[in-house]
């Protein structure tokens, strides 16, 4: 399935609980689990343990774009990613595919079921970039309000996608599964920004120059967990 979905029915109230409990950290787990070389076999190993030979065929055709883009400019990587899980990824809420209201699933997990929602989507763009060579502060996951509509106060619903900056002070370019085309964040009115993080740790905005908040990531219970679980499928 294509870009053209629909974003995850999360709660504008629920996303502000979320940015409320990061705000709150004061705890450093500071991980490399993100941005070290994956071990592809041991990856394959944990994906047929689970989910038998089925996938096997799409891992295959990831782990090659992965390992083709070491060698490319960022952009051509960027472009090579997003298009790979726009395409072999169908959208679907976590209801459907977890059985749970809110499971952030990591890039095995989503390539074994061949499905997710958005926030499954930015995450596996996420970690194959990493492992393409993409340097970790070019990247960042953003929480963003969605507009629904056109029209001024159209309803927002909680959506996540990934932005690339080139430069610290460059605008980000928007990594996202409701679109199949790459844009900078001004060509994207329809999103506003509520918080960002990545690996390092969470950000109050979006601007590529601003310093992490004061606690990291490690309370952030969704994103630790899901590092834990990457790191025992194979990515170091």
């Amino acid at each position: 399935m294509t870009g053209a979905v629909h974003p995850r029915t999360a709660s504008i109230a629920s996303l502000r609980g979320v940015l409320a409990a990061v705000c709150g950290m004061v705890l450093v787990w500071m991980v490399g689990t993100a941005n070290g070389a994956a071990d592809f076999d041991r990856l394959l190993s944990s994906l047929t343990q689970r989910w038998g030979s089925a996938p096997t065929a799409k891992f295959n055709a990831w782990r090659a774009m992965v390992q083709a883009g070491t060698t490319s400019s960022d952009l051509d990587r960027i472009k090579r990613v997003n298009s790979f899980f726009n395409q072999q990824l169908q959208f679907a809420e976590d209801s459907l595919v977890w059985s749970q209201p809110d499971y952030w699933a990591t890039p095995i997990e989503s390539i074994g079921r061949g499905a997710g929602d958005c926030e499954d989507f930015s995450i596996a763009k996420y970690f194959s970039l990493l492992q393409t060579g993409v340097a970790p502060d070019k990247l960042r996951l953003i929480y963003v309000r969605a507009k629904t509509g056109g029209a001024e106060g159209a309803p927002t619903q909680a959506h996540m996608v990934l932005a690339y900056y080139a430069q610290p002070d460059a605008e980000p370019l928007i990594l996202d599964n409701l679109i199949p085309d790459i844009r900078p964040a001004s060509r994207r009115p329809d999103l506003v920004p509520v918080f960002s993080f990545n690996s390092a740790g969470v950000f109050a905005g979006i601007a590529g120059g601003e310093s992490a908040a004061v606690g990291g990531t490690g309370r952030l219970s969704r994103w630790e967990d899901l590092l834990r679980r990457a790191k025992a499928e194979g990515f170091e």
